[in-house]
Formats: structure tokens, C-alpha cells, sequence
């Protein structure tokens, strides 16, 4: 059995919605949205990695712990990974969690689910999640990451390859990507110590990074995606989803 402890990167300069951490959702922060979440999840112990002494404040005003990180990673796995070697010197955890800071809505389910494929599989050095895409407008939309990925079993997959594109051609389902990755720990630490590859550039997925460094990539089949909040209109849906009383 993994041993995994669950980081949770929080970035206060997003682009698109500046603090987006500390966004009010019906009187909590963002990120103590997530922190719960991931808690709930009930798979270790989890941190999050701020950027920011009020990220700090608000977690450990939860009743959560968080860690300081330099403010210029240029990812979030960058910033777990400086995290994890001030959380957890001593290797007692091998398996780590990365749960982007966004993902208000993330249900517990998922973050136990990325674990499978470790489980599964000893030869998958990072596991990561996917669900059918079920609108149309989707297929084709560059914001909606698709996974090519081999069948392993029912609910278990290989994945060959990410795109923003339409792909793979032909009739038959596609998977929309979720961000949510599991990564043993010497392939997170292989993984930041490699330098951006073409295809990540090109599309702009970080994960393609992996996959170019000949690391192998399975794929937790999930029935949802949580929505992650990039702009100000996705932290409307949000707090829409997450209304006292409501499901998300």
C-alpha cells in the first residue's frame, strides 16, 4: 500500500483573478474549500504550499496547516515539491498528491480515486484522473484537455498522449483530463528537475513533460470533473454549486 500525503499549491498572482486563493465562497475562502475537500478525502495528512502570508493565515484559521513557498515557482508541481521537502524531510510519505488550489468543488472521491492506479500497477510512476466528455461543445474546446489513452481495464487506462485538440479522431468517446495527479515521489522529483519539453510547450500541458521523459502516466476513469475556477465567471459557478443546502 502507497504511503501519500496530499499538497494543495496556492498562487496569489493568477492573471485572471488575483487572489483567486482567498475568493470568498459563502464566507470561506477558496482555498479552505479545498483544503476541506481534500481532508475529507481521509488518504493523509494534507498541506498546503502558500506563496503568501494571508493563504497561511486563512488555513491555519480553519484549523489546517500550510507551508511557505518561494513566490516564483514557475508550476505548481515546482511549488510542492519545495513543500514536500519542508513538510516531509525524512521520506516517510511515497506517494504524493497534488490538488490544484482551484478546485472548489473537487469531491473527495476523486482525490481517493487517483490512488488506484498506483495501487494497480507498479510500473505507473504518476496517476492521474479522466471522465467522458458528455456536451458536444466540449469536443472542440482547446480549454477542455483530452487524454489518448490505451484500456487497461474497466475503469483504468495508459495515457499515450494530452491535447487541447479534437482527438483521438473517429466515433467513440473522449476524455476530458482532470489536473489532479498522484506522483510517486522520485517521479515528482524527476519530473521538476527535467526541463520543459517541446510538446509541453506547444501545447501548453506540463504533463506532456512526463510522457517525453519516457515516464508512464495512468488513468483513473471518474463519472465527474470538478469545475476549476480561472476566471471570475467560473467563482460565480462556484459559489452557485456550493450554495448552503446544495450539492456540489
Amino acid at each position: 500500500m502507497v504511503r501519500p500525503i496530499v499538497l494543495i499549491p496556492a498562487r496569489m498572482s493568477a492573471s485572471r483573478l488575483p487572489g483567486k486563493p482567498l475568493a470568498d465562497i459563502h464566507g470561506a475562502p477558496m482555498i479552505v474549500h479545498v483544503w476541506r475537500r481534500a481532508v475529507a478525502a481521509d488518504v493523509g495528512p494534507v498541506w498546503v504550499a502558500a506563496d503568501d502570508s494571508r493563504v497561511m493565515d486563512a488555513v491555519a484559521s480553519a484549523g489546517g496547516k500550510a507551508v511557505m513557498t518561494r513566490f516564483d515557482h514557475p508550476s505548481g508541481s515546482d511549488r510542492i515539491f519545495e513543500a514536500l521537502g519542508a513538510v516531509d524531510a525524512n521520506g516517510v510519505h511515497d506517494v504524493v498528491i497534488n490538488i490544484q488550489g482551484d478546485l472548489p468543488t473537487i469531491e473527495p472521491s476523486l482525490v481517493r480515486a487517483s490512488l488506484a492506479p498506483l495501487d494497480a500497477e507498479p510500473a505507473a510512476d504518476i496517476a492521474t484522473l479522466a471522465t467522458p466528455i458528455k456536451r458536444e461543445q466540449e469536443k472542440d474546446d482547446p480549454n477542455v484537455v483530452k487524454v489518448i489513452a490505451t484500456e487497461l481495464g474497466p475503469a483504468r487506462l495508459r495515457a499515450l498522449y494530452f491535447t487541447r485538440a479534437r482527438a483521438p479522431w473517429g466515433e467513440g468517446r473522449l476524455l476530458h483530463h482532470i489536473g489532479l495527479y498522484a506522483y510517486r515521489r522520485d517521479a515528482l522529483r524527476r519530473f521538476v528537475a527535467a526541463p520543459p519539453s517541446p510538446l509541453e510547450r506547444r501545447e501548453k500541458l506540463e504533463q506532456l513533460r512526463a510522457l517525453e521523459e519516457g515516464m508512464r502516466v495512468d488513468v483513473a476513469l471518474v463519472d465527474t470533473a470538478p469545475l476549476g475556477v480561472d476566471a471570475p465567471e467560473d467563482l460565480e459557478r462556484a459559489r452557485v454549486m456550493l450554495a448552503p443546502g446544495k450539492d456540489a
